[in-house]
């Protein structure tokens, strides 16, 4: 079996996340920051552990200002529905996810101005496209720094130095960068960064978060939710302070353990080693594919422009049925559609059939890419066959 859906979920995971999981159960199971016995330090600690190889991994400034949730789905809820007041203005780009637009498309209904930046057909974005819709009342600029459908990568640090010369916060969207090319939130002035833990972070599934930088005041974010924390139990009102103010209820501990284990592994690796073994991958089968009549490559074409997503469409076969048959005939996993992007294939103009999406991780061999190849070439012929 050939698995290519890395893009939604990595798979297989480094040995050490499972084996920091089991370990969790057995040798600990206490719930974290909610007792003072030996269990529940212990839980505290390898929580607090995840927090500074998180703040590591992306040069945050403090671990306490990372705040943990289940997805970056939530992260970004948070921040957008809890900065953003009616009468503000927010900036975003064209290749967004559902988990970008539709908070914002919730957020127009309460009276903040949104606008989009169109990208170009491969999904690039220019940055001066942004500086020229800022307004006096733009708070945000919110943008993903790769795209999920063809893998563009976004000019961060450059987004983010009109931010600064603006006074506007920047909030980027990390789920397809994080853990295989390079975030510096201080390099990159980013202020807000959304994370999951379960793609190219290669922790499971039930894990993400928020970093809050420094120029933001965690008073001016409203929680989404209020509860237990563990901290000032003694007072009805949620804590002001953070994380607590936004960590309401138990943490999923096991899975931020496993969530350590990936970021270990992967600063152990090298993520230098792991982005110029999947820029490899990357052009092996752009290449590749180009060369097969009837197949149409979409993004950059350029590996070095882009993470590990290859999406791509067969003349005269449905995107699904491509898929269908890669994965019976030939065991090869990947995703079909629109991949929760309308306005990304709207972009690049694969809107509404979507495309086939082939996404590659550190694991993934050049054996792998060549088998890829040949059975898209052979779904090619039948076509030209039939």
């Amino acid at each position: 079996m050939i698995y290519l859906d890395n893009a939604a979920t990595s798979w297989p995971k480094p040995p050490c996340v499972t084996r920091a999981i089991v370990e969790f159960l057995d040798q600990i199971g206490a719930n974290p920051g909610r007792a003072g016995h030996k269990l529940a330090i212990r839980a505290g600690q390898s929580v607090y552990r995840a927090r500074e190889v998180v703040a590591e991994i992306f040069n945050a400034p403090d671990p306490l200002r990372i705040v943990f949730g289940y997805n970056i789905t939530e992260a970004l809820n948070l921040c957008l529905h809890g900065i953003m007041l009616p009468g503000d203005h927010v900036i975003t780009g064209s290749m967004e996810h559902n988990s970008m637009i539709r908070p914002l498309r919730q957020l127009q209904k309460q009276g903040i101005e949104v606008s989009v930046v169109h990208c170009d057909n491969m999904g690039r974005l220019n940055p001066a496209d942004i500086e020229a819709h800022i307004r006096p009342n733009t708070k945000l600029v919110a943008i993903s720094h790769a795209s999920n459908v063809v893998g563009t990568l976004v000019p961060v640090q450059e987004i983010g130095g009109i931010c600064r010369e603006n006074g506007i916060l920047l909030l980027v969207d990390t789920a397809q960068s994080a853990g295989c090319y390079p975030v510096d939130m201080q390099k990159d002035m980013i202020d807000l960064l959304g994370f999951t833990g379960h793609k190219s972070l290669y922790g499971p599934t039930g894990t993400g978060g928020l970093i809050i930088g420094e120029r933001v005041e965690e008073k001016q974010i409203k929680p989404l939710k209020q509860g237990g924390t563990g901290s000032h139990s003694e007072h009805e009102e949620q804590p002001s302070f953070l994380p607590d103010a936004f960590e309401s209820g138990t943490l999923n501990a096991m899975g931020l353990a496993g969530l350590t284990a990936g970021v270990e592994w992967i600063l152990h690796e090298g993520l230098s080693n792991i982005r110029s073994h999947e820029i490899n991958l990357t052009g092996k089968l752009i290449d590749g594919l180009k060369q097969i009549p009837g197949c149409t490559v979409y993004g950059t074409l350029d590996a070095k422009e882009q993470t590990a997503i290859v999406s791509f469409n067969l003349q005269g076969m449905d995107s699904s049925e491509v898929g269908y048959r890669l994965d019976e005939e030939y065991d090869i996993l990947c995703r079909i559609g629109l991949h929760c992007s309308p306005l990304a294939h709207q972009t690049i103009g694969t809107f509404p059939k979507g495309t086939v999406r082939l996404g590659l991780s550190y694991f993934n061999t050049e054996e792998e890419i060549e088998r890829v190849i040949e059975a898209v070439t052979g779904l090619s012929k039948e076509i030209d066959n039939g």
